[in-house]
């Protein structure tokens, strides 16, 4: 079996169809690379792809998306709800079949510096390629986004991992690291009340006191006008995605707020829904493995 990496750039840009276009249009060019999946959203002003490939063409395509987003997207313009530091913000690599992390995060690194030689865009490294505990939590390193960015990284513990203490004019800094697959998941409140998705955000996220691997805060949706508590999960089986929905629905309540609705961004592994089903249908003794139509056909059981 060859080597597969899953590969999920998030951008900068979710409102210029031309811009997103080029991205989809591009990725779709390299060989050995599948684009699966690209959503965009006006509100964050960002979009989020997932591709597959071997770790060469990954390889390429990092290098090829983070060169057209930093030709057309200039961060000095940019403005949106999610927090954000450069035009190609984040390059997760995600292993899924013959690759370790060890590996995936080799690969981010030898990416990391052909960005850097090539594009002289600068980035740490995050999750399981940090150099150090203080750079595994995205967060931490996003602080102060763009327009922070320069002063942060004159202060002795912050500079890149790769490149100089000054960010590229226009394109910013990126961070760039392999890890566990996550789920991008949203929860829509019935309110337009910034505050309240802030609080709820507040008090389900692990970095606060919540829950150990949800990392959520709140935004604001201008086109319908709510709030919306924007969650990672970044180990959905240590933090099913249940579980905090529930939480958010109890937190919501104590405001006098109800949900209007949730979403999932991008792609997310079947297991993570699965486990919804079996909570919320309170199935008893259900076997993952061998109750799953798909789960035979994948593995060539008769």
């Amino acid at each position: 079996m060859s080597k597969i990496v899953e590969f999920i750039p998030n951008f900068s840009e979710g409102r210029r169809d031309d811009v997103i276009n080029a991205l989809v249009k591009e990725a779709r060019g390299v060989p050995g690379v599948t684009l699966l999946d690209y959503t965009s959203d006006k509100s964050h002003n960002r979009s989020v792809f997932t591709l597959i490939g071997s770790p060469e063409g990954i390889a390429e395509a990092a290098f090829r998306l983070c060169k057209l987003a930093a030709q057309r997207i200039d961060m000095r313009e940019h403005k949106g709800e999610h927090p954000r530091m450069g035009a190609s913000d984040v390059f997760p690599f995600v292993p899924v079949q013959e690759i370790t992390m060890e590996e995936c995060a080799a690969l981010s690194k030898q990416v990391a510096g052909h960005i850097w030689k090539e594009l002289a865009i600068p980035s740490f490294l995050y999750e399981y390629s940090a150099a150090r505990p203080g750079r595994i939590n995205l967060a931490s390193l996003r602080k102060g986004q763009f327009e922070g960015m320069p002063e942060k990284l004159l202060q002795e513990e912050w500079a890149p991992d790769y490149g100089e203490r000054k960010i590229h004019p226009t394109a910013g800094i990126m961070a760039i690291g392999a890890r566990h697959p996550l789920v991008a998941f949203n929860i829509n409140l019935n309110t337009a009340d910034i505050r309240i998705a802030d609080a709820v955000a507040k008090t389900i996220r692990g970095s606060s006191g919540g829950y150990q691997y949800c990392k959520a805060i709140g935004v604001m949706l201008e086109e319908r006008n709510l709030a919306q508590v924007s969650i990672n999960m970044v180990n959905y089986i240590g933090t099913p995605i249940y579980r905090v929905f529930e939480a958010v629905r109890a937190e919501a309540k104590r405001w006098g707020v109800s949900i209007a609705g949730s979403e999932i961004i991008g792609l997310t592994p079947a297991r993570a829904l699965i486990d919804c089903a079996e909570y919320y249908l309170r199935i008893e003794n259900f076997d993952y493995q061998k109750q799953v139509l798909e789960n035979h056909l994948l593995s060539g059981s008769p």
